[in-house]
């Protein structure tokens, strides 16, 4: 089964939300079939930084990546997500 990588940014409800905690938070619900390849900040205004990571799903996932995105809203200190990319890994 061949899997794709999304490119997503997610930024932090309030400043004081470290992105790297943010990272653990994911990291330790993701769903079966998911996994981060990468990670990292980039600054958005006003001391607040957004997490980027990578992550790898299921490429036959049903709605696409409607349901990464759903999960990555529902983790404590999310305030929106943004899908960068889409592309399929080999």
């Amino acid at each position: 089964m061949a899997k794709v990588a999304v490119v997503v940014k997610i930024y932090p409800d309030d400043v004081s939300i470290k992105p790297s905690d943010l990272a653990q938070r994911i990291k330790s619900r993701l769903p079966e079939g998911y996994e981060v390849l990468a990670e990292g900040e980039e600054p958005i205004a006003f001391g607040l930084k957004a997490l980027k990571l990578v992550i790898s799903m299921p490429e036959d996932t049903e709605g696409g990546t409607e349901s990464i995105e759903a999960f990555l809203r529902e983790v404590e200190g999310v305030q929106e997500v943004e899908i960068e990319s889409v592309s399929r890994m080999q």
